[in-house]
């Protein structure tokens, strides 16, 4: 496809609030105004919620967690800021929509630009977990070429819940029949919090979440923005305590945990062992971005201020790493003879990228940046599976 075949549903040339106020953009825009061309020819059936699904769609082929799904693929925690985000993702056919993170106050963002193209050395566009490029430098700037990779640098940024919980209750409604809505959250940590504290700050949010109506949740542990890249998913002993909180306080609604790249299989299981092992967590999703030094064509800092010469990678850079993930962890579901959901994330572009995923193990699929560059992707996956 050419650069410039579709037009971003986020802007990134506009601010995250700019975006959260004007957008979602492009055919996003466009379905969400009712747009029935979208359709391409195929014949349409509208639920009552406003969401379009083909006749095929009509009978859910799947599920998630106990809940149907037409097709266990969307879009994860990112780039889908309000309900006008996540109801044009489902009109658009993506039938999971991962609500972006929210916390239990209000959290600003990282300075503008928070997206840049990125482009590492490897002819194939990939990056390694590891490897020396990572902290050597990676090009970033604003030639978003195809297949694209750009940097995810917002600092996970949060209305206040007095904003996002009548929002995200609109959000859960407007799933249409085979759809199901994601709330995301995190907690906070600030300064002078303590580890109990910081607990229960997750466990605060989460309730807001339940208070929206949510039947499951996501909680966010792998954003690299936060702490000078210090990730608590790297953590899972703390990650087995805060899920066992959350879990007292959600009660029976599942509850997935965002991941990021493990490097060590004993640590990848030792995080398996101390949340679903225990009951406290239900699935695993992976993975967030890949954290590299950015630099410009001068070898400079590329994202502007100070604790950002690095930031989080996605896109095709990551898809290597992603699989690989859902392959581990898959091995260890085997292994330990546990039951729990895979969603895999990163690099997701092609249809064929989604069946790669799932031969891997994953039970779901999503898209950020590829579905970010292409709104059609959902359906182009359907139809090449021919669901």
């Amino acid at each position: 496809m050419s650069n410039q075949q579709f037009e971003p549903f986020y802007d990134v040339n506009l601010t995250y609030d700019d975006n959260y106020r004007r957008g979602p953009f492009g055919l996003f825009a466009q379905a969400l105004a009712g747009d029935d061309s979208l359709a391409e020819g195929a014949t349409n059936e509208t639920s009552a919620a406003g969401s379009t699904a083909t006749s095929a769609e009509s009978a859910t082929a799947a599920s998630v967690l106990g809940f149907p799904v037409n097709l266990p693929f969307g879009i994860p925690a990112g780039p889908l800021l309000n309900s006008r985000f996540t109801t044009a993702a489902f009109r658009m056919g993506f039938d999971l929509a991962v609500y972006k993170t929210v916390r239990s106050r209000a959290w600003g963002c990282n300075p503008f630009p928070n997206v840049l193209a990125v482009h590492p050395k490897a002819a194939d566009g990939s990056l390694t977990p590891g490897s020396p490029e990572l902290d050597e430098g990676v090009l970033a700037d604003t030639c978003y070429d195809l297949p694209i990779s750009i940097s995810n640098s917002f600092g996970v940024p949060s209305r206040d819940p007095d904003v996002w919980q009548p929002d995200m209750r609109d959000a859960i409604a407007a799933a249409g029949p085979g759809q199901l809505l994601v709330p995301s959250f995190q907690g906070s940590r600030v300064a002078g919090m303590n580890t109990d504290e910081y607990i229960a700050d997750h466990v605060t949010t989460a309730r807001l979440v339940c208070e929206t109506g949510a039947q499951l949740m996501e909680m966010n542990t792998s954003c690299p923005n936060e702490g000078h890249n210090r990730l608590l998913c790297h953590d899972p002993h703390l990650v087995g305590r805060i899920t066992e909180a959350v879990k007292n306080e959600i009660g029976d609604r599942p509850l997935i945990v965002k991941l990021a790249y493990f490097p060590s299989d004993i640590e990848l299981e030792t995080m398996v062992r101390e949340t679903v092992g225990r009951g406290t967590a239900q699935g695993f999703s992976t993975i967030n971005t890949i954290s590299a030094k950015l630099v410009d064509a001068s070898g400079k800092q590329a994202l502007p201020g100070e604790g950002r010469d690095r930031s989080g990678v996605c896109g095709n850079a990551i898809r290597g790493a992603g699989l690989d993930m859902v392959r581990r962890l898959s091995a260890i579901r085997e292994r330990l003879r546990l039951d729990f959901t895979i969603v895999g994330v990163g690099g997701v572009i092609e249809p064929e990228h989604y069946l790669a995923y799932r031969k891997a193990g994953a039970d779901a699929v999503m898209s950020a940046t590829g579905a970010m560059w292409d709104a059609t992707l959902a359906r182009r996956i359907k139809a090449a599976i021919d669901v």
